[in-house]
C-alpha cells in the first residue's frame, strides 16, 4: 500500500537514494507507489525513466521520458533522458535537436544537463555535436575541471593531442585532485612518448585510482625502465596487487551480471510481453519515419557472453561489459584489445573501424561470428 502522508518531492527523494546506490528495482518501486497517488508528478515519470534507462529497458525508458514531455514540454531532466533514448533508437538527428532544445530554453548555464548531454554524444560517437555542448560548458564555467576534462577527451578523439593536452593540464590547475584527467593525461604523454611526464603524473596516482589496466601496465613499466625498478621491489607490489585485483573483479562481475540476468528475467516476465509491443510499436515507427532498421549482428566470446547489434553496437558493448574499460572510448578500446593481441599472439587487429576489428578478432580465434 502506499506510504501515507509522503509527497510527491518525498517519493522523488526516496528513489534517488536507491538510484544512487545501483538500486533501481527498488527505486522503481517506489516510484510507481508515488504515481498511483501523484500520476501527473513530472519528477516521477523523468525518475522512472532514468531507472529505465539504467536497466536498459529503452522502450520503457522512452515512453516515461515523453509522458513527462507531455506533461511539462520544457523539463530539462525529461529533454535529456529522451534524448539518451533517442540516440540508443538511433534517431540521431531527433536526439541532437532534442538536446539543443536544452540551449534553445535557456539551460546553457546548467553545466551539469550540458554535460550530459555531452557525455551522451560522445558515447554514440558523435564528435561534432558532443565538442559543441562541451565547449558551451566550459564557456559557461570555465573554471569546471570536469568540463575541461569532458573537451578533453573529444579532441582527443578527433586528432587534436595538444588541444586535449592543454585541457587537460588546465583542468589539473583547477583541481590537483581530478584523477581521470590525471591518468587520462599520463596517457596520451605516453603515447606521444613523452615517458618522463607520464611516469611523473602516474605517480600522482594511487592503485585504487585505476579501474584499467592499461595505465597500471604503463606505471609498472615506466618503473622498470626508469627508475630501474625490479621484480619484488615494494613500489611494484603494490600496483601488481591492484592488476591481480582487477583482474578477478573482472571474472567475479561476469558472473556476477549472469545471476542478475537471470533474476531479471524470471523477476520481468510478467512485463515481457507488454515491453515487445511498445518495442514492435517503436519499430513500426521508425520504419515510418525512415530510420535504418537493419538485423542485428550477433557475436559470441569463447567464455559464452553474446552480443547483439551494428558491429559499432557490439564493440561499444563489448568494452562495457570489461569494467577495467569503463569510461574509455571505443576506439581506446579497440586500441588497447589491439595491443594486447599483438603482444601475446603477435597478430595485427585493425582498429579503423568497428567491423574490421570484429572480423580480425575472429580471425584470430578470440570471438566467433554468428550473423
Amino acid at each position: 500500500m502506499p506510504t501515507p502522508f509522503l509527497s510527491s518531492e518525498e517519493y522523488d527523494e526516496r528513489a534517488h537514494q536507491h538510484y544512487n546506490e545501483g538500486q533501481y528495482e527498488e527505486a522503481l518501486e517506489v516510484l510507481r507507489e508515488g504515481l498511483s497517488l501523484y500520476p501527473n508528478a513530472v519528477e516521477l515519470h523523468i525518475g522512472v525513466g532514468y531507472a529505465r534507462l539504467a536497466r536498459e529497458e529503452f522502450a520503457w525508458a522512452r515512453k516515461s521520458f515523453e509522458h513527462a514531455t507531455v506533461l511539462d514540454p520544457d523539463h530539462e531532466d525529461a529533454l535529456a533522458g529522451l534524448g539518451e533514448t533517442l540516440l540508443r533508437f538511433g534517431q540521431i538527428q531527433d536526439a541532437v535537436q532534442t538536446f539543443r532544445r536544452l540551449i534553445d530554453l535557456g539551460y546553457q548555464d546548467d553545466v551539469d544537463i550540458v554535460l550530459q548531454a555531452g557525455r551522451a554524444l560522445l558515447a554514440s560517437d558523435l564528435n561534432d555535436e558532443a565538442r559543441e555542448f562541451f565547449e558551451l560548458a566550459v564557456k559557461e564555467a570555465p573554471g569546471n575541471a570536469e568540463a575541461l576534462s569532458n573537451l578533453a577527451y573529444v579532441l582527443h578523439r578527433v586528432g587534436d593531442e595538444d588541444g586535449a593536452i592543454a585541457k587537460l593540464r588546465r583542468a589539473l590547475k583547477e583541481d590537483n585532485e581530478h584523477v581521470e584527467a590525471r591518468i587520462y593525461l599520463a596517457n596520451i604523454l605516453y603515447d606521444r612518448n613523452e615517458l618522463a611526464e607520464a611516469l611523473r603524473h602516474l605517480e600522482r596516482t594511487s592503485p585504487e585510482d585505476h579501474w584499467h589496466d592499461i595505465g597500471i601496465w604503463r606505471m609498472i613499466e615506466l618503473k622498470k625502465s626508469l627508475k630501474r625498478a625490479t621484480e619484488g621491489d615494494d613500489e611494484l607490489r603494490i600496483w601488481e596487487e591492484r592488476l591481480t585485483e582487477i583482474t578477478e573483479e573482472t571474472d567475479d562481475i561476469d558472473e556476477m551480471l549472469a545471476e542478475i540476468e537471470a533474476k531479471v528475467a524470471e523477476e520481468s516476465h510478467q512485463d515481457v510481453q507488454g515491453q515487445l509491443e511498445l518495442f514492435g510499436v517503436l519499430l513500426s515507427t521508425l520504419a515510418e519515419q525512415g530510420a535504418d532498421i537493419r538485423t542485428p549482428h550477433r557475436v559470441l566470446t569463447p567464455e559464452g557472453r553474446q552480443f547483439d547489434g551494428s558491429w559499432e553496437d557490439i564493440v561499444r558493448d563489448m568494452r562495457d561489459a570489461t569494467r577495467p574499460y569503463a569510461g574509455c572510448t571505443v576506439q581506446e578500446f579497440m586500441t588497447v584489445e589491439a595491443r594486447r593481441v599483438h603482444s601475446d599472439k603477435g597478430i595485427d587487429i585493425p582498429t579503423h573501424d568497428a567491423e574490421s576489428f570484429i572480423r580480425a578478432s575472429a580471425n584470430a580465434g578470440l570471438l566467433r561470428i554468428v550473423r
